[in-house]
Parts: structure tokens; sequence; C-alpha cells
């Protein structure tokens, strides 16, 4: 039983049924059929055929069905169906998104997709770590940007106020204001802190009204945290868990990198030389593998930057300054032309990075890092903790947190607390990078984005 992919010649009928990237060649003498069944059976529609397995006569192939009876279990008519055996846009496809994993390429990502959340878990499981579930609502803004979604089940036609005019949050379910999470890490340092390596893998939230290629307003992240890591163990494990994850790739999907590989050299064909990739897909993937990724300070990333040909050239958007937080333009260009390999940026200007990451000894910089491949630039993000008490409560207060939202978090500082590290993988931002596709919205099954939530 599967799906038709096509039907040549009224002979040569090609199924799928989901459980493989390869299909089946199923033989059809069209004599021994109704003729009108076989004109129902058109691209993707569903059938059932019984039959002999034989020795393929062709190349392609190793076995073929030679079929002695068929069944329409689901017709698919041509002149009403959107799809069709050709070429289609991607956005025509996101228009289409309960269609779209029926296409050789969304089928090849999603399984792929299927396989890197497997190996995410083996790995961890592999190397001590536990799975911790942490809350999708919750009160904290971990990385106090201030974009998140509202949970309430407040009437919004009605809003309950206080005598000052404010919100009445405690007729709300929680009694106070919640959200939609963007970061597990917080409550993922409540469990390294017990447990010693645990790691998050779940939703995560950001109400950004951002349509790029690269960003979602619902993604999915793996965050692990470790006690007794510093920024340096930190950077080993991320490189060393970014390459597994690509080795696991090629190892088990070889069939879905050869066909993403060969679609990318069909799109870039059109492209002048200087805007194509040097190398292929799978080809790429075995460069990463194979040498050490280049780890840098922010300063020497803005040195590099302002020494770089395209700075004198007047050639980037965006001024690289000590200061300011690198751009994807100086990301990539540090990545794909000054080391040709990824790169891990340590020791951000403190001003522009997160509360809780742990303050250098200059008074300038924290431990922070960031894991920058070709192409997507930015695929992980992380930090050594801030595990010193007195030095955490300055931050807090000198960034207007108050300090009653986490009182909690400061508590596992003055009981038992130790140095420890952790990161942020986007789950969806190393798929686009080992699937090699250009759009962030393509590689996971249903994308919600700013005026997007169909599906």
């Amino acid at each position: 039983m599967g799906w038709v992919r096509s039907f040549r010649a009224r002979r040569f009928l090609i199924l799928n049924d989901g459980s493989c990237f390869q299909n089946l060649q199923v033989i059809v003498d069209f004599e021994r059929f109704d003729e009108a069944l076989l004109r129902k059976i058109q691209f993707h529609a569903c059938v059932a055929v019984q039959g002999q397995l034989v020795e393929s006569q062709g190349k392609d192939q190793e076995v073929e069905l030679l079929a002695e009876n068929i069944e329409l279990l689901g017709a698919c008519p041509a002149d009403e169906y959107p799809l069709q055996p050709k070429r289609m846009t991607m956005e025509f496809l996101r228009e289409h998104a309960h269609f779209r994993m029926r296409t050789l390429t969304l089928n090849a990502v999603f399984r792929m997709r299927h396989g890197l959340a497997y190996a995410i878990h083996k790995y961890f499981h592999d190397n001590g770590f536990y799975y911790l579930h942490t809350p999708i609502i919750t009160a904290n803004d971990a990385e106090g940007a201030g974009e998140m979604f509202h949970v309430t089940t407040l009437d919004l036609a009605c809003v309950p106020k206080t005598e000052d005019g404010q919100v009445d949050w405690k007729q709300d379910f929680f009694e106070r204001p919640t959200n939609l999470t963007v970061s597990g890490q917080l409550e993922a340092e409540i469990g390294a802190l017990a447990l010693g390596k645990v790691y998050t893998f779940g939703p995560t939230f950001r109400a950004e009204n951002s349509n790029t290629t690269r960003h979602l307003a619902e993604f999915w992240m793996i965050e692990p945290e470790m006690a007794f890591y510093d920024i340096h163990d930190n950077q080993d494990l991320a490189e060393d868990f970014v390459k597994y994850l690509i080795s696991f790739a090629l190892k088990h999907y070889p069939d879905e990198l050869t066909f993403l590989d060969q679609r990318l050299r069909n799109e870039e064909q059109h492209l002048p030389k200087d805007k194509r990739r040097p190398m292929g897909l799978i080809e790429m993937l075995e460069f990463v593998l194979a040498h050490d990724f280049v780890r840098i300070t922010y300063t020497e990333a803005i040195e590099r930057l302002r020494r770089s040909k395209p700075f004198k050239k007047g050639r980037f958007q965006f001024e690289p300054q000590w200061g300011a937080d690198l751009q994807a333009e100086h990301e990539r260009y540090l990545v794909e032309k000054e080391f040709k390999k990824p790169v891990i940026v340590r020791d951000y200007p403190q001003q522009i990075k997160a509360f809780y990451m742990r303050q250098n000894d200059d008074d300038q910089t924290v431990a922070a890092m960031d894991v920058l491949f070709p192409y997507i630039g930015e695929v992980i993000g992380g930090s050594q903790r801030e595990e010193r008490h007195e030095r955490l409560q300055q931050r807090i207060q000198a960034m207007g947190i108050p300090e009653k939202e986490l009182w909690w978090y400061l508590e596992l500082r003055r009981f038992g607390g130790c140095p420890h590290s952790g990161f942020g993988l986007g789950f969806e931002r190393m798929v686009q990078f080992i699937t090699g596709m250009g759009n962030i919205r393509d590689v996971i099954p249903f994308p919600r984005t700013p005026g997007n939530a169909e599906f």
C-alpha cells in the first residue's frame, strides 16, 4: 500500500508508503486491469497492490512488484489537486502545508528532522545526561527581551481591573502574569545543581515581529546544563555535540542527503558563481567533521572584522564596533571568508548579554559563547553561569530586574552553588544547516510566523 509518485506509460507504477525514502516500482500489465481503474491512478492517489516480488530488470532498483491485483484506496483527481508532478516553489508549498510532506524535498527534510531528534536524545543519554521537562508556561523571561506571548484565561473583552486601574491578575488562572517560555534554561539549572548534567528539548516561543528566513515564533530548543563545567568545557561539549549530529545524519540518512545535495546543486545553477556555495552539501558536512572549530574572543572578532576588505570597502551594512552585537553578516564573514570553518566566539561585552552570565575578571566582558556555522550564522548560544551570589545579585539590580521574581534562582547560589555552564541549540537551525534548506520555515512541519497560524 502506498501513494503514487508516478505512473509512466500506464505500465510503471512508482509507489512510496512513507516507511523509507526509496520507492517501489510496480509493473502493471494494463491488459489485465480495467481501464477505468487505471485512469483513476493519478499523482498522489493511494493504492493497494498485490503481486509477486521479483528481481528487477531495471538498473534503479533491486526488486520490483509484478501486479496481480490493484485496489484504489483513495483517489486524487489531478484537475483539483493543488500539487503537481513538477517543480513547485517553497512559498507555494507553505500555503499547502497539509500536502507538502508528500513532496520529495519535504519528505527528506522531515525524515532528517526525526533522525536528528532521536540522535539528540541518544547523545545525551550516552553521555550521562538526564532529560528534564521544563515548564512551557512560566512567569520568567530568561532572556530579558520581553518579546513573549502572554497566557491568560481572562476575558480580553472585559479585563478585570484593580482600584488603581491595573489588570487584576488575582482573577487570572495563575493569579499572576504568565507567558509561553522563551527558554527552559533557568529551570534546567535547578536540575543541574542536583543531577549534575541535564538537558531540555522542547518548544519555545518568541513574539518577535520578524519575517526573515531565520526566525520563527514557535521553535524547538535543546538546552543542556552541566554542573562543574567552565566556559572551555562548554565549548568542548558544544563542538562534540554538533559533530555527533552531523555524523549521525551522514551515517543513517545517506539517501536523503544525496537527494538534498543534488537539489541544492540544481537550485544554485542559475546563480552567479560568486553566489554559489563553495562546497556541496555532503562535502560541507564532511568538512565540518574533519576540522576543529576555530575559537576566538569577541574582541579578536571585532578586530578581524575591522581589518577585513568588506569593512574597508564599505560592504558591511552594519559597522562592527566593540560593544555592539555581531550581525549575521559579520558572523558569516568570519565563518565563510576569514576562517572557512565553524567558529566559536566567546567573552562578549556584558552590556549586550543576559544577567545570568558569569562576569569575567576584566569587569567588561562575560563568559558567553556563540557557535557560528556557514550560511546560517549562530546555531548555539551559551555561557558559564554566574555562580557567585553577590555578583549575580548586583547584576540583577543593575539591570532593573525585580529580585522577588528570581528569589529561587538566587537561592541556588546561596545554598550549595557551584560553577556550571550550559547552552542552547536552535533545533530548526541545525536541521536547516544539515539539509541545506534556505528558509527555516521549511524545516518545521507547521511554521508559526507573524500573521500565520494556519494548519
